[in-house]
């Protein structure tokens, strides 16, 4: 549903044009140090408008606290953090009534909940639900910091291009949306986290990634390539007691549980689905189909957008991993 984790569990709420989106965060440690701004860095890179190629719809996205803080401390207690939308146009999504977008979740939401759904700005199908899932990041990666454990995103690939901007033109000279390609890397990752089959470390990741709207797929380490190569190729020799590996072919997980190497591993990010390029799809009054294109705001690349949430939703399987793990205790110490 619309909750994930064990101990460090989050439950997201909220539609695109509604009067906000947030999160509960429940089993969050007592004692650890959380205020508005710590939210300010992170919010900032998933905004749209702030970089070429996503969409000009601007939100302030100050997190407005509203259980579980206390003194600038987290209390142990459930953590409910709240963004408000105060931009939004919706005007713009009235004929997607009749003209659901390809590829965008319009059609299916409007089977499975019988036309109740919110559509507008794809309701609670939308990429603004990732606000919160990056607030979440942002309480994961400081727990992560109590432990040195770094983790960071990047695009590496747009529209088939490893030039970022000449893959950006190439949407832009085509009036069409493009899709990339993202890498995450996590140092400082202690060996044994994670379960062998179903809940191994990629497993809960995996889970989590496909719950950021447009991921098409993952792999870790060397991923498809893999299925190139030899064994003895392929192997990760181990060069000391403490798990290194003279290679990293396997992104930091054997087994499904971590081996104290660098985690990393990749996710590919579809072509936005709303696009200014006209298409010739159902419209569901008539029944017959006709050219549509879609109208309003929208990125150009949602892939633009994406480390930072990726980032987040990482960080969140790590610190669930650690809590189970007994290495971040449920009561943090006083500085």
């Amino acid at each position: 549903m619309n909750s994930f984790g064990r101990i460090f569990r989050i439950s997201i709420f909220g539609e695109s044009h509604g009067t906000g989106v947030g999160l509960v965060i429940d089993g969050c440690p007592a004692g650890l140090p959380v205020t508005v701004e710590d939210f300010a860095a992170d919010m900032e890179r998933r905004k749209g408008g702030t970089q070429k190629g996503t969409t000009p719809r601007q939100e302030s996205d100050l997190p407005i606290f509203k259980s579980g803080i206390f003194n600038e401390r987290s209390t142990g207690a459930p953590i409910t953090i709240l963004f408000e939308n105060n931009n939004a146009r919706s005007s713009d999504y009235e004929k997607l009534r009749a003209i659901p977008r390809p590829g965008h979740a319009d059609f299916v939401a409007h089977q499975k909940f019988g036309g109740f759904e919110d559509y507008r700005g794809g309701g609670h199908f939308s990429g603004r639900l990732t606000a919160a899932l990056v607030a979440g990041g942002v309480v994961a990666k400081k727990l992560l910091k109590s432990i040195q454990t770094q983790v960071a995103a990047e695009i590496t690939e747009i529209g088939g291009l490893k030039n970022i901007e000449a893959g950006l033109q190439k949407a832009i000279d085509a009036k069409d949306s493009v899709g990339g390609i993202v890498e995450c890397r996590v140092n400082g990752v202690p060996a044994s986290l994670g379960e062998p089959f179903f809940d191994s470390v990629e497993s809960q990741i995996a889970h989590i990634v496909f719950a950021i709207p447009a991921v098409r797929a993952i792999e870790f380490g060397t991923g498809f390539a893999a299925a190139k190569m030899f064994g003895t190729e392929h192997n990760d020799a181990i060069e000391n007691r403490e798990g290194k590996t003279l290679t990293n072919h396997a992104g930091g997980v054997v087994g499904g549980i971590t081996n104290g190497n660098e985690l990393v591993f990749r996710i590919a990010v579809k072509p936005t689905s709303s696009t200014p390029k006209e298409q010739y799809t159902l419209n569901l009054e008539t029944g017959k189909m006709e050219n549509f294109s879609v109208k309003g705001r929208h990125d150009l690349c949602i892939a633009l957008r994406v480390p930072v949430v990726l980032e987040a939703v990482t960080a969140m399987v790590l610190a669930d991993f650690l809590m189970l793990e007994q290495r971040i205790p449920r009561v943090l110490p006083r500085e």
